[in-house]
């Protein structure tokens, strides 16, 4: 978590998959967000952080749930599954 500040602070879109093993829609992302950076490439960073191993985080940001970051600053959060194509079109308002 100590380069989490300096990652969420890039001037490009951070999705943030806050997730935990016992978390039923956590395990259902993983392959629809590479699909989504498969799309998007370059244009946006995916992080994973397990809340069980960063409790800081789970208390910091009233997790699991997804949030996208650019320059420090929340810009979106939802907990549960998205279809890929959703999550991408949010993440590109932010591109």
């Amino acid at each position: 978590m100590a380069n989490f500040q300096e990652i969420i602070a890039s001037d490009k879109p951070v999705l943030v998959d806050f997730s935990a093993e016992w978390c039923g829609p956590c395990k259902m992302m993983p392959p629809i967000l590479k699909q989504v950076k498969d799309a998007l490439g370059d244009k946006v960073t995916i992080i994973k952080i397990d809340i069980d191993k960063n409790p800081s985080a789970a208390n910091a940001y009233k997790v699991p749930t997804l949030m996208i970051f650019k320059n420090s600053e929340t810009k979106w959060r939802q907990s549960g599954v998205m279809q890929a194509g959703q999550l991408q079109q949010v993440i590109e308002q932010f591109v």
